[in-house]
């Protein structure tokens, strides 16, 4: 019982601390002026990405690595598969054209970059400053690029007013600290909590990870693309996915590796032998779908939530040496994952129309 409240304590002080953080940061942003699109690919999204990041970090220093990993790459797949098709299934998501052309094929290109990376089954000190090091650039470069389309617009160069300036600063800097302050705290009891799960259920660090940690840290994530999706803000809920994919790869491991010091993070070889693979067969997923008239629809939203259930079936079944496992992912291979490839084909290759 002490376990399950410090698990529900720990995920709520993430959730409000994340949700502090985007407020403060959100703010300081648009007092800068950033469009919505790039608060939602930067600051949104690393402010929900901001447990992962608190977790993983937390998990390396108590030398739980298969935590830091498995919530990483848990996190992705339950962003793409779960949160973006529970949220296609309330309301079908419009996809910005600007995430077809530039975010998504950035993040496919970082999730492949990082399979090469783990190819060794270890992320050092070498690569996770290189993949910090992305971050920053990737976050200059679309910091400029918005500034630039607003200096195109009519009323780009209007200035802050002066009080949002003076005034609201301390507000701002006030809602960031008490949102890391949340953060930190929330992680320690997250961790702490769900290492005790895995033992008690004599299941790894690593499916714990996968699975319970990894919704739970997902949780802003998920609470920001609904309600985005509900109040019909469909771009907010799709870019805000696409964006902390990239921050949990990016930041996460980034700054994990980095904590981890010359040793570096080593990964199970049951994540590069499936999990890894399924992290970026659901990135590649997101481009032929998003091409389907740049928006994502109902049953292409169910098809993406199938999925995520099947996965975890499979990691379930795993975990307990399930006899029937063999027979489970015989049917995927056979019957599952062919009819994926000829409705991806078939949406492939049907008449798109032009991207708004």
């Amino acid at each position: 019982m002490l376990n399950i409240l410090s698990f529900v304590g720990g995920l709520a002080l993430l959730v409000a601390g994340a949700e502090l953080l985007v407020k403060g940061a959100s703010r300081l942003a648009i007092s800068l002026g950033l469009t919505p699109l790039v608060v939602g690919l930067t600051v949104v999204a690393f402010g929900t990405s901001a447990p992962e990041i608190a977790v993983s970090v937390g998990a390396v220093a108590g030398g739980q690595t298969d935590i830091a990993i498995g919530n990483v790459i848990g996190s992705n797949i339950l962003n793409v598969l779960f949160i973006l098709g529970l949220s296609a299934l309330i309301m079908p998501l419009a996809v910005d054209r600007q995430l077809i052309r530039q975010e998504v094929p950035i993040m496919i290109g970082v999730t492949g970059l990082l399979l090469v990376m783990l190819r060794d089954r270890m992320l050092g000190m070498g690569e996770a400053g290189l993949l910090l090091a992305l971050l920053v650039a990737y976050t200059a470069f679309v910091v400029i690029q918005s500034r630039r389309t607003l200096r195109a617009g009519s009323a780009a160069d209007e200035p802050a007013p002066a009080e949002d300036w003076a005034s609201g600063r301390l507000v701002q800097a006030g809602l960031i600290l008490g949102g890391l302050v949340g953060l930190v705290i929330g992680a320690q009891l997250v961790v702490s909590a769900a290492v005790s799960f895995a033992r008690a259920l004599g299941v790894s660090d690593l499916v714990v990870a996968l699975t319970i940690v990894a919704a739970g840290t997902s949780l802003p994530e998920i609470a920001t693309s609904l309600t985005a999706a509900l109040k019909g803000n469909r771009d907010m809920a799709v870019g805000n996915v696409v964006g902390s994919n990239l921050f949990n790869i990016l930041g996460c491991l980034g700054i994990a590796g980095l904590v981890a010091g010359p040793a570096g993070l080593t990964v199970a070889p049951s994540v590069m032998a499936f999990d890894a693979w399924v992290m970026m067969g659901a990135a590649v997923a997101c481009l032929p779908i998003f091409l389907t008239g740049c928006r994502i629809a109902r049953w292409e939203g169910a098809v993406f939530l199938a999925y995520y259930v099947f996965y975890v079936g499979y990691l379930v079944l795993a975990a307990e040496d399930y006899h029937r496992l063999q027979g489970y992912t015989r049917a995927m291979l056979l019957f599952v994952m062919p009819l994926t490839v000829l409705t991806a084909l078939a949406i492939w290759l049907r008449p798109k129309p032009q991207p708004r």
